[in-house]
């Protein structure tokens, strides 16, 4: 853990130290461009290149890297909630696909909401007083009366109809009515002979 700390600055400081030249180590300055170009090079080897990431995997160094930048934080929140972000989003959700993978996954946590908010008295008692308001209960109502609701709800009806379990469960019911009935009607005919 500790050599990886230290093989990036030990890089670096030899790298530097190796391209002194004998003007250089004399008091003369050091050609900056050819010590970039050389750094550049070295960083760009395979074992510079596996250096940097030893470093960058270490957690400690991703979060003082990355975490602890007021500018990180900064950016995502400019990025969300700027405008390119919101059209950025609105074009995103547009898949039905993406849509559909973002709810299923947010399901739970909105159903374990949505209970927890339904035992909450004062939570009750605001939807009561929504659902009280003028303007809600006239707004659904037109909602129901809309034509595109008794549409839904026709299609719905057919649906229901048409299913299979349906049709056994109708059937079930009307013979059991039958039935009944029959025994009613038996009783009756009982009774008036005696």
């Amino acid at each position: 853990m500790n050599k990886r700390w230290l093989i990036l600055p030990l890089l670096i400081t030899i790298v530097l130290s190796s391209c002194a030249s004998p003007e250089a180590s004399s008091g003369e300055q050091i050609d900056y461009e050819a010590t970039k170009k050389m750094v550049v090079d070295i960083l760009k080897t395979d074992d510079g290149k596996k250096a940097i990431q030893e470093v960058m995997s270490d957690d400690k160094m991703k979060e003082t890297l990355v975490m602890d930048q007021k500018v990180v934080s900064d950016t995502i929140q400019q990025t969300l909630t700027s405008e390119n972000a919101t059209e950025f989003w609105k074009k995103t959700f547009s898949d039905e696909k993406f849509a559909q993978g973002i709810a299923k996954s947010m399901r739970t946590e909105n159903e374990k909401l949505l209970k927890d908010l339904m035992k909450d008295p004062e939570y009750r008692g605001m939807m009561i007083e929504v659902f009280k308001e003028p303007e809600i209960q006239k707004e659904m109502a037109d909602a129901l009366k809309s034509k595109e609701y008794r549409e839904h709800l026709q299609k719905v009806i057919s649906e229901t109809l048409e299913s299979p379990l349906f049709k056994v469960k109708m059937q079930e019911l009307l013979l059991k009515a039958a039935e009944e009935t029959q025994k009613k009607e038996e009783g009756k005919e009982g009774g008036e002979s005696e």
